[in-house]
């Protein structure tokens, strides 16, 4: 469903998104074949801009492709991209193909997310990681967000939670500053006011053990007493045209060291 603000123009919507790119007006002119004149009569509402100039700014601008339909019903225009369920017939190459490369990954962790975080699909490695998790927790719709930051999911056992929970509440800022979505929102507050899990101690569940990678943020976790430690990437479709697959991410865990992946193989071996 295209989420359309109803106290806006199309020409200020424009302009907020190339001040979220810091783009000048003569930079997205010349990317976009216009004049800045032209480009600042659209933003202020002096022009009434054609579909193909909508699409073609949205694009030179990187705007995710639920706004740009947005964007179009704004100007009065139909949306463009489709909007199909993941469980549709016209998906099921995709779905298949999403299959091969999750059961391919394995014995690593590896799942696919939607718009707001829900796992649509999963391998055994992440099912692995999963052990221990209360079951309200794993009844679908199985939210990513919240079983990684809940005090019965997986925020007990991550060693470096401090860091990780930071990076994650990061990284659902960054999403909600490019679309409007309530459900966003909504989400990112709940799992914002999740108690820290604490040790007996008095600090941070794990805070005494965590450990720093010089390239990149590693998630450590324990499991079955040993510590684990993964790399996070996230890979994303190139130039979709449903907004379904455009916001659909897979998301890898690769060991970080030799024991991690001796214990993920002697598992699922």
């Amino acid at each position: 469903m295209t989420t359309v603000p109803t106290d806006t123009g199309v020409g200020p919507l424009l302009r907020g998104w190339r001040e979220r790119r810091r783009i000048s007006q003569l930079e997205l002119a010349l990317r976009a074949d216009s004049s800045a004149r032209h480009i600042s009569f659209v933003e202020t509402g002096r022009a009434r801009p054609s579909e193909d100039m909508v699409l073609r700014l949205a694009e030179h601008l990187d705007v995710p492709v639920r706004e740009r339909n947005a964007l179009l019903v704004v100007a009065g225009y139909a949306p463009r991209y489709a909007q199909t369920p993941l469980g549709d017939p016209a998906l099921a190459p995709l779905r298949e193909g999403l299959d091969r490369l999750l059961a391919g990954y394995e014995p690593y962790p590896a799942l696919v997310l939607d718009g707001t975080y829900t796992v649509v699909a999963a391998n055994r490695g992440m099912a692995l990681l999963m052990e221990g998790v209360s079951p309200e927790l794993l009844a679908p719709p199985l939210n990513a967000m919240r079983v990684t930051l809940h005090p019965d999911g997986l925020a007990p056992r991550i060693v470096n939670l401090d860091q990780w929970r930071a990076d994650l509440l990061a990284q659902m800022e960054r999403q909600i500053a490019l679309v409007r979505s309530p459900e966003l929102r909504a989400l990112y507050d709940e799992v914002a006011a999740y108690p820290v899990p604490r040790r007996a101690g008095g600090g941070p569940a794990g805070a005494d053990r965590e450990r720093a990678a010089p390239f990149a943020l590693p998630m450590v976790i324990e499991h079955r007493g040993r510590v684990l430690s993964f790399l996070s990437s996230i890979a994303t479709f190139n130039t979709p045209m449903d907004v379904t697959v455009a916001e659909l991410a897979i998301e890898t865990f690769l060991p970080a060291d030799r024991e991690t992946a001796a214990h993920l193989h002697a598992h699922l071996s």
